[in-house]
């Protein structure tokens, strides 16, 4: 395992990110209301974002979540989305909203709502808090996004680097010297 000292670089500053998850809160709010929507958290990298933006949301809602990966303790996608906890609530009918921390080869994202759509819900959507879309292998698009980030390693609220750094209050990126 790699171990980077602590990055100091910050791309996005909490302030940033606290402005805008509350505006994407705010406009998931007016897109779901009346709906009661199954807002999924992907673990655990979502878990920072999601929590803010579901406090974000003054709606009734129900939460669950889903964990996968693609990575291990890697900088690099495996290429292998392994989905190591599904769904435990019937999402038939339902409108879905996954929230995941950030979309990179776009793998994960296209595996899971491929499993999710099996399970025929009303709806399904993906809300991401980083979209890294230069690294795109395949055509997933995310339908909210929060940020787009360039093409680098970032960490930081609720991204890792194995394991590390998901407690920083901001997005930094990692292993850069510039």
């Amino acid at each position: 395992m790699m171990v980077y000292a602590t990055p100091e670089k910050v791309l996005i500053s909490r302030e940033e990110i606290a402005e805008k998850v509350a505006e994407t809160a705010a406009k998931l709010a007016d897109e779901y209301r009346g709906k009661k929507p199954l807002v999924v958290c992907v673990l655990n990298g979502a878990a920072i974002f999601f929590a803010d933006l579901i406090r974000g949301m003054d709606i009734p809602l129900e939460v669950s979540s889903v964990a996968a990966t693609s990575y291990g303790d890697s900088t690099e996608s495996s290429g292998e989305v392994r989905i190591t906890k599904d769904i435990d609530v019937d999402i038939k009918g339902r409108h879905v909203l996954l929230v995941e921390d950030i979309i990179d080869s776009g793998r994960t994202m296209k595996a899971l709502t491929e499993r999710l759509k099996q399970y025929r819900p009303a709806s399904l959507a993906v809300c991401a808090f980083a979209d890294k879309p230069s690294r795109r292998v395949n055509d997933f698009k995310a339908d909210y996004v929060c940020f787009e980030v360039p093409d680098r390693f970032v960490v930081g609220y609720g991204l890792d680097c194995a394991g590390l750094y998901r407690n920083l209050p901001d997005l930094r990126i990692i292993g850069d010297t510039q």
